[in-house]
């Protein structure tokens, strides 16, 4: 196994990734990032607004070279947006930079957790659970091939969650 000093939490929306990063990293005394948090920061404006101005495809390119930028830092947490395996490069930058966690959540506790959600440019659908299932399907295997833990997130309380990776971490 190898050795890392970053901890990059993958996985859907509302899975968990800024709940259990926030408090990974404040178990390990480590700065926390947030992907899209920092692409809003080096913008000024909301992930939604970036998604209604340039689309998803700018708003990949925009995370990643977030991602680029995030990856060059030592001994931090990040929350990834749910996306980001969706290119090659953003894998292998966080595969070879980090120790990757695959938040794993159900499709039912997904809709429970972002029902309120108005910030979520992919939800903006008549039928989100049709939406979740089928990033799900295109997404799953990229998360399950480019992760070194995964954990299932739906019924688990957080602090549970971030004893478990916190364990898995330590051994690596």
């Amino acid at each position: 196994m190898k050795s890392a000093e970053n901890i990059y939490l993958i996985g859907l929306m509302g899975a968990g990734k800024t709940t259990i990063g926030r408090q990974l990293a404040k178990s390990l005394q480590l700065p926390f990032y947030d992907s899209d948090k920092a692409i809003e920061e080096q913008t000024g404006v909301d992930i939604a607004t970036i998604f209604e101005y340039e689309g998803e495809k700018g708003f990949r390119t925009r995370e990643q070279k977030m991602i680029n930028e995030l990856t060059q830092l030592s001994g931090i947490v990040l929350a990834t947006g749910g996306g980001v395996i969706l290119k090659e490069s953003n894998r292998q930058m966080l595969k070879n930079n980090g120790f990757m966690v695959y938040l794993q959540c159900s499709v039912d506790k997904i809709l429970q957790r972002t029902k309120r959600d108005r910030k979520r440019p992919l939800l903006h659908t008549d039928d989100p659970r049709k939406t979740i299932e089928t990033l799900f399907a295109e997404r799953e295997h990229f998360y399950l091939s480019c992760s070194d833990f995964q954990i299932e997130t739906s019924s688990m309380q957080s602090n549970v969650v971030v004893q478990k990776i916190l364990n898995e971490y330590q051994s690596v």
